[in-house]
């Protein structure tokens, strides 16, 4: 016990000089924020006069989508980071610490976790202006933020394996985007997927993302009755899909990390 409350406090002061380095290098949260702005832009007044959904505004149904690309996108930042830290000797600097071995990893992912919280609020103040709303309570509109920000977080621990495996951040950029650009677009993320064709479809009504996203609309209230999530059971129970999809990547990618890191740091 005594360990785990040691890891985590050496976490928080890893955590903290990463949130640092954002406060130095502001750049790093502006562009982080851009692309998600331009999205929500792009698909509520170019896309979204082509894209109609029955019974309800399309800019509603747009905003649970590109909270959910953005806080994935976002999570990919823990394996630039550490890649970053290796590649510039810090983690061997951590190394000669009497820190917990985890701190690392504790620290790098709570930081962008944080980070993806500044993000989302921009990302919501955006939404307001171009007509998204919240038809929900406050706490369930918290719940939906709490959803995708537990997968956010749970990604970020599998982007540190990778980070921890390649050491260099530009392949660690290349990787994520390979892997996660489709899966955040063959999802219901934009569009619905009634009308895709057969393989993509049960891919998009079984991926991830895409009960991360059912989740955010169900708890935003941007759902209509014309338009009903397909009769699949990750879209029929995206909150609990999501919170199991969140919980099993956590149970796979946490281990693998810390063991990544050991090998990582004993090179």
């Amino acid at each position: 016990m005594n360990g785990f409350v040691e890891a985590l406090a050496d976490g928080a002061v890893v955590a903290k000089r990463n949130l640092i380095k954002v406060k130095r290098v502001p750049d790093l949260i502006v562009f982080a924020t851009l692309s998600p702005i331009m999205f929500v832009l792009l698909f509520a007044y170019v896309f979204g006069s082509a894209i109609e959904i029955p019974g309800m505004n399309y800019r509603e149904f747009l905003m649970a989508g590109i909270f959910a690309q953005t806080v994935v996108f976002g999570a990919t930042i823990t394996g630039t980071g550490l890649a970053e830290d290796m590649q510039k000797g810090i983690i061997d600097r951590f190394r000669s610490l009497p820190m917990a071995r985890s701190a690392v990893l504790i620290g790098r992912t709570t930081s962008d976790l944080l980070n993806n919280v500044i993000v989302i609020v921009v990302m919501s103040v955006t939404g307001l202006i171009v007509g998204w709303r919240i038809h929900s309570s406050f706490l369930e509109a918290l719940a939906g933020f709490g959803v995708m920000l537990l997968f956010a977080y749970a990604i970020s621990w599998g982007m540190a394996v990778v980070g921890l495996a390649v050491r260099s951040p530009e392949v660690v950029n290349n990787a994520s985007f390979i892997v996660i650009f489709p899966l955040t677009f063959i999802a219901n993320t934009f569009v619905g997927t009634t009308n895709l064709p057969g393989p993509l479809k049960a891919f998009a009504e079984w991926n991830p993302i895409s009960a991360v996203t059912q989740a955010a609309r169900e708890l935003f209230g941007n759902t209509s009755p014309g338009f009903p999530a397909p009769d699949v059971w990750p879209l029929r129970h995206p909150v609990l899909a999501s919170v199991l999809w969140s919980l099993v990547i956590l149970a796979v990618f946490i281990p693998l990390a810390i063991r990544q890191y050991r090998k990582a740091v004993s090179r």
